[in-house]
């Protein structure tokens, strides 16, 4: 089956581009099944790329072929084991640590997120499309990070309830194989536990470990607010390696739960938590006086699509300006933004307007982005999504 683009539409998917919206199309799909092969068309008629279809999605079609390539079971397995090699070109794998296998557009498998932790995967669809291929992905997967040197005990596999109504379909959410989604690992010297079934994104945040201990390097003897903690990633390892006291904020109580239970495991004491709006909890601290050496922000995403850019900058400048006037001269600011839509650019300009708004020197210590199994794809820039400035305000 071929489907064809609006006219001057091709340009994205000569660049290579996985993403096809309604919008692009000339052609609504009116009796293609979700995951059926399509081929994607110019319009002039051009062959451009194949992909999956998935006609109730906006996002129409996710393209995985641009070389002529029929997408089969040969073409997934070889992209999972491409991936998996990837991942092995700086040395051996932990094999009782948590790395991320497959990052979706960035290994060319737009719609398919594996994360280990352990002996225990996380396999997240994104793609309804793809999900329907789900059998020969597990069985393909279990074996081929097997052959990598880390067996497989478990899987939890789901779709969740955000990404299904996106993609026009209904959630799932299934753990086969032995053991049970509440799995152990170690990351940064800490035993972390994290459970599959429940937590955010995949499981943990696995893209800002190097991160968390970039950043702990700048807070030995500090007092450090952690907000947005979540399960106190940034704090609990700023408090290993030297930090004096932590206070961690989150709005999950389930959050802060599982990080005061990691704080008891790895023996670490020092920090308190606090449950709360951010903002809100920003503000409550300022209006009582409170100073602090160290200011952590790891917010949500507050972009989820280009048309909320703008109202997300505004969030990061508020929560930013918020956070610096707990900071005394010298203090440092370690903010961070997860939204794809917004650039780095864009983000440390925001933070020069909170410096000039502030009247505050801010200077730049170290600008970061995610863990180098977190690979972008030059053809997909939204992939390009984490950023993590280190900075000393004055």
């Amino acid at each position: 089956m071929q489907l064809r683009l609006k006219p001057k539409r091709h340009f994205p998917f000569v660049a290579r581009h996985p993403w096809v919206h309604s919008h692009a199309l000339s052609e609504d799909g009116a009796g293609l099944t979700v995951g059926q092969a399509v081929e994607l068309l110019a319009n002039d008629g051009l062959p451009l790329a194949k992909g999956l279809v998935n006609p109730a999605g906006k996002l129409r079609v996710r393209l995985y072929s641009f070389d002529g390539q029929e997408i089969d079971d040969g073409l997934l397995h070889r992209r999972i084991d491409a991936a998996i090699a990837r991942r092995r070109l700086a040395g051996g794998a932990d094999a009782g640590g948590g790395e991320r296998l497959v990052f979706s557009e960035s290994d060319l498998i737009s719609g398919l997120i594996v994360d280990r932790y352990a002996d225990t995967l996380s396999v997240s669809f994104t793609s309804a499309a793809l999900a329907t291929r789900r059998a020969t992905i597990l069985n393909h997967l279990r074996a081929a990070v097997a052959a990598a040197g880390t067996p497989v005990r478990g899987m939890m596999v789901s779709m969740d309830e955000k990404t299904a109504k996106f993609e026009g379909c209904d959630p799932f959410a299934e753990f086969v194989g032995e053991g049970q989604p509440a799995t152990s690992y170690v990351e940064n010297g800490l035993k972390l536990t994290v459970d599959l079934s429940s937590g955010q994104k995949t499981g943990g945040y696995l893209d800002q470990r190097n991160n968390h201990a970039a950043a702990a390097k700048y807070l030995s003897g500090r007092r450090v607010l952690d907000v947005c903690c979540y399960h106190g990633g940034f704090g609990l390892v700023a408090l290993s390696k030297g930090a004096a006291s932590v206070v961690g904020v989150d709005s999950s109580r389930a959050a802060l739960e599982n990080a005061e239970a990691t704080a008891a495991t790895n023996g670490l004491s020092g920090i308190e938590f606090l449950q709360g709006d951010c903002f809100d909890v920003l503000d409550g601290l300022h209006g009582d006086g409170e100073r602090f050496d160290a200011v952590i922000l790891d917010p949500p995403r507050f972009a989820g699509s280009r048309h909320q850019t703008a109202s997300a900058l505004r969030a990061y400048h508020r929560l930013n300006a918020s956070a610096i006037k707990l900071l005394p001269p010298g203090g440092i600011l370690v903010t961070c933004s997860c939204s794809g839509r917004i650039t780095a650019a864009e983000f440390a300009e925001m933070l020069g307007e909170v410096g000039r708004a502030s009247r505050r020197d801010i200077v730049i210590l170290e600008n970061r982005g995610a863990a180098a199994d977190h690979p972008v794809a030059v053809s997909c820039p939204e992939s390009r999504y984490l950023k993590c400035i280190i900075a000393a305000v004055m």
